[in-house]
């Protein structure tokens, strides 16, 4: 056998292992969440900003987390704040992935997912759930959102809260900009904040 066939059938059982491995990962997944041992399950979502991990429990979507943040960091708050019962369950976000594909295909301009906000607190509950009724294609700015929630001279905390955001995307913080129309912050980089507000029409292709 020549060295290249030995190296291909090596990355053969190399991927064949893989699957194998992923798969007994997904059945002791579903044993769990069968047996109500999971609390938490995350996944990874393809998207056109890049990998996200999204974390789901029984109440709903709980996080959407984008690929150059610190995934240790995100399960451990995960499991401080909502459950350590957490465990990698692709199927668990079916639900959630259908619907980030079909906004990402232009194909939905709302999202019809239940959200569980544990990970969301203080000012940030009002600021986040104002922000969840700006419609797609429209934007706000802080100081708008901030007279919404009955706070006009909060606008620094608003942009605070909106930075925290554990759900973007679906609760859609990159609808807020600055007043006079410059984009302000997005915890995901403003790269992906002009790519979103493209994608719904609101800059310049």
């Amino acid at each position: 056998m020549s060295p290249t066939d030995l190296n291909l059938k090596r990355l053969a059982a190399a991927a064949d292992n893989e699957r194998r491995a992923r798969a007994a990962a997904d059945r002791l997944a579903s044993a769990a969440a069968d047996h109500d041992l999971l609390d938490v399950a995350v996944a990874p979502v393809d998207s056109p900003v890049g990998e996200l991990l999204v974390a789901v429990t029984q109440r709903g979507l709980a996080c959407v987390a984008f690929e150059d943040e610190d995934r240790d960091e995100i399960v451990a708050r995960l499991a401080r704040e909502i459950s350590p019962r957490i465990l990698e369950h692709p199927a668990a976000a079916d639900e959630v992935r259908r619907e980030l594909d079909q906004y990402f295909a232009g194909a939905r301009t709302r999202f019809e997912l239940r959200l569980d906000r544990r990970l969301i607190h203080g000012i940030a509950r009002d600021v986040l759930a104002a922000t969840a009724r700006v419609p797609f294609g429209r934007t706000t700015t802080y100081g708008e959102l901030a007279g919404k929630i009955g706070h006009p001279k909060a606008a620094r905390a608003v942009g605070n809260a909106l930075g925290s955001n554990p759900i973007p995307i679906v609760v859609p913080c990159h609808r807020v900009l600055r007043t006079g129309g410059a984009l302000g912050g997005y915890a995901g980089g403003l790269a992906r904040k002009e790519r979103l507000l493209r994608l719904e029409g609101v800059l310049a292709v």
